[in-house]
């Protein structure tokens, strides 16, 4: 028996032991620090039902942030920024292409906005200009009275 191939051997398997020690310590310390953001995550969660700030009753609240952490432990939970574009940008599909452009704009944050989902709705506005060249014909408006086709 070759005595230089059985050592070898040994290394090998030891460095693959300790590199599978070292990645199943990493895979650990992420899952402890994700429960910890989790933990973290339902804490200011509950101090915003706690507060009265959220826009549901306490028990609403709470049952709903202990939900959350619940689903978090389970299977992990994101906080939706994929899912909230995508559903902008099939609300904003429904309308005409010119009226669709401003709506993506709108939903990308320019303009302004005002209001709350707590007190009815949220009003985003975005101003565009058009500019008319000076010899470009003015549309002309109907008659009194005279309905435009």
């Amino acid at each position: 028996m070759n005595i230089c191939r059985i050592e070898r051997s040994r290394t090998a398997w030891c460095l693959l032991v300790a590199a599978g020690a070292v990645l199943g310590s990493t895979s650990a310390v992420a899952a402890e620090r994700t429960g910890a953001a989790d933990a973290a995550r339902y804490q200011r969660e509950r101090a915003v039902c706690m507060s009265g700030q959220s826009n549901q009753d306490r028990a609403t609240c709470l049952r709903e942030a202990g939900a959350a952490f619940a689903q978090a432990r389970r299977e992990g939970l994101d906080d939706g920024a994929a899912a909230y574009a995508r559903n902008a940008r099939q609300r904003c599909e429904a309308l005409p292409h010119d009226d669709r452009l401003g709506c993506l704009a709108r939903m990308q944050g320019q303009g302004t906005t005002s209001g709350t989902a707590a007190s009815g709705g949220i009003y985003r506005e975005l101003v565009t200009r058009e500019v008319v060249p000076p010899n470009a014909p003015t549309p002309q408006s109907p008659p009194q009275g005279e309905i435009a086709k």
